[in-house]
């Protein structure tokens, strides 16, 4: 079948978008391709389709399990057959999927680097036909790229297991030295190489200096109406900045990492459907998802990065419309970025001591621990050690991407019951506790084998079903258990750490030292890379990220904040000085600066500094009320 047939099959598209095809049929020619395509350029499609074409099965190595599941449902969705192997699954469990992918008919097999190291997956991978290798998000695998993550290195694995299959890297951020690293890590002879260009020229980029954010905000989304994603920093910004939209009458919805799956799926279906345009997000939100109609991207806080910014931003003007992608930027930004992310770099040393302090909270012998599973309050953790949240937080993900741990956050309780009375003895109990029957009846309703294993429940669906509060819940648990009525695990944790090494202690951590270290100097470079591009007023916005991502050109956009000379927010008022503007306007009332900027269409530092010249030639001044009133 010709692979525009296949797109046409399962993707209802009639064409290909840039350097789709060209990667495509390089893959059905059995080369090694390297695809560089920025973010919405359809990387998926182009190990997809020759996957599809290709007798047998592609696998997919990824970082991003969120990413993992939302292809595996888009592939199930259109009839394709797809696993991924991702954490929580029992030997059991896995040793079925594993033998599904050998035996099943299946076409992908998503996993992570990690469990690529697993003696069982290896052994099994080697007795499936692999048509593909494919590994999304290349960059981790060098060390000068960006989310470096060491088990990349050991993907060789599979070329090895399967030494006469190809194999297609891809990714959407990659410096030139980056990607000679990829094409050499992977063992890559004569490549066919394809980068796309990362010139968006339908997004005006855009930094907004300003003290005033959520009016900047309001106003923003009040010029340009349609989809929009504002990011932030953190997830009670999320909320509070969705308060403030709903009271200034925007419809807009939030979404963090810490909100349910269900709650997930809602928020992202109200935004996708343009139900509630508004999406106010952190950084977790976005990646695998193409909706073309995103107006405008606004990051209320720094990036951490040019590849993260570039990335983010490139979520808007799918379609080839003209989308805004705007910087707001306050004076003591730059202080708050180099506070989060380098102040708060662990050292080794700290690194050392909060491994640990790790081991002994779970009082993990000298060379035991390896692929024990532990429920983590990690607010317990940092007060029981007096450690700072921040750094310690840091130190785990740190731990977690060199493959000493693994940290999954929950955020939510883990409760597993179990019956252990017979059916009988237990309605005998419950004639004398009858406080206690709805609660009874409803795990019985609800969780069918409670008897015979132990459960996990969903306290949240206990609580909503019985209508009791969360703390007559618990304390209704509890007193079953001490009656010897039900068995109860119950961990009012937010994470749970896998160790994945035996503890050795500074042994662990030395052989990854001289790699932090790297990562360290690397995210300082970043963070100095994005002050620069805000600080830069000179030239065009779109030149700077082509630059930085190693590509020049000396055509500028003509629609960037620098290139508009200030007009960014485009002025469609009469061609008066701004200064004469503010006087005519302040004709008939007294307003304030915010009432002037809306007159006016200017930027908010314009306004300030004619202000300024207007008070100090004495024909304006500033009124009790906090207003301006001509002299």
């Amino acid at each position: 079948m010709h692979p525009i047939e296949i797109l046409e099959r399962y993707w209802n598209h009639t064409s290909f978008r840039p350097l789709q095809e060209e990667i495509i049929t390089s893959v059905l020619e059995n080369e090694d391709t390297f695809a560089l395509l920025p973010t919405g350029g359809g990387k998926s499609v182009c190990f997809q389709i020759p996957a599809l074409i290709k007798d047998g099965i592609c696998i997919v190595v990824s970082p991003l399990i969120a990413l993992m599941k939302d292809q595996v449902n888009t592939l199930k969705q259109k009839g394709i057959k797809a696993i991924a192997l991702t954490s929580g699954l029992s030997y059991k469990d896995l040793d079925t999927q594993l033998d599904n992918c050998i035996y099943g008919n299946y076409k992908f097999l998503y996993l992570s680097p990690e469990r690529l190291q697993q003696p069982l997956v290896q052994e099994r991978i080697q007795q499936m036909k692999v048509n593909l290798i494919a590994i999304d998000e290349a960059h981790c695998i060098s060390q000068w790229g960006n989310d470096f993550r060491p088990a990349y290195k050991n993907i060789n694995t599979l070329r090895e297991l399967h030494p006469h299959t190809n194999c297609i890297a891809l990714t959407a951020t990659a410096k030139h030295n980056v990607v000679a690293d990829i094409i050499t890590n992977l063992d890559f002879i004569n490549p066919k190489i394809y980068k796309a260009s990362f010139g968006r020229p339908n997004i005006a980029y855009g930094v907004l200096h300003t003290d005033d954010k959520l009016f900047q905000l309001e106003y923003i989304l009040n010029r340009y109406k349609g989809s929009s994603i504002i990011y932030v920093r953190n997830r009670r910004a999320t909320t509070n900045i969705h308060n403030y939209l709903e009271s200034k009458g925007f419809a807009s919805t939030y979404y963090h990492g810490g909100i349910t799956n269900k709650e997930k799926q809602e928020r992202l279906q109200q935004w996708t459907n343009d139900q509630k345009p508004i999406m106010i997000a952190t950084t977790a939100f976005g990646m695998g998802i193409d909706k073309a109609n995103v107006k405008t991207v606004i990051h209320y806080n720094l990036p951490e990065s040019l590849e993260s910014y570039y990335q983010e931003a490139g979520r808007a003007g799918r379609n080839g419309e003209l989308a805004h992608a705007i910087v707001l930027k306050q004076r003591i930004d730059e202080d708050h970025l180099r506070n989060q992310f380098l102040a708060t770099l662990p050292s080794i040393d700290f690194l050392k001591v909060v491994y640990n302090k790790l081991c002994n909270y779970f009082q993990i012998s000298y060379g035991e621990g390896e692929n024990s599973t532990h429920q983590f309050d990690f607010k317990s953790f940092c007060s029981n050690y007096n450690l700072s949240a921040s750094m310690t937080y840091n130190a785990l993900l740190l731990l977690d991407r060199n493959a000493i741990i693994t940290l999954t956050q929950h955020f939510n309780f883990r409760t597993k019951v179990q019956f252990v009375i017979s059916n009988a003895a237990l309605f005998q109990y419950l004639e004398t506790h009858i406080d206690l029957n709805v609660l009874v009846k409803v795990l019985l309703r609800t969780y069918g084998g409670i008897f015979d294993y132990e459960t996990k429940v969903n306290l949240s669906l206990v609580i909503q079903k019985s209508n009791f509060s969360e703390k007559q819940v618990i304390e209704k648990l509890q007193y079953l258990e001490k009656d010897g009525i039900i068995s109860l695990q119950m961990a009012n944790t937010d994470s749970e750490i896998t160790f994945l090494k035996p503890r050795e202690d500074d042994i662990t951590i030395n052989p990854i030292a001289k790699i932090i270290e790297q990562q360290h100097q690397l995210k300082h470079d970043q963070i100095e890379a994005v002050l620069s591009y805000t600080k830069n007023d000179t030239e065009c916005r779109s030149q700077q990220l082509l630059k930085y991502f190693g590509e020049r050109t000396k055509a500028k956009c003509g629609i960037c904040s620098v290139c508009e000379k200030g007009k960014f927010i485009k002025n469609d008022t009469l061609n008066l000085s701004i200064s004469s503007k503010i006087l005519s306007a302040l004709q008939n009332e007294d307003l304030s600066s915010r009432q002037l900027i809306q007159t006016i269409l200017c930027s908010e530092q314009q306004l300030l500094k004619s202000l300024s010249e207007l008070m100090e030639t004495k024909k304006i001044k500033i009124t009790l009320a906090n207003t301006y009133k001509l002299l």
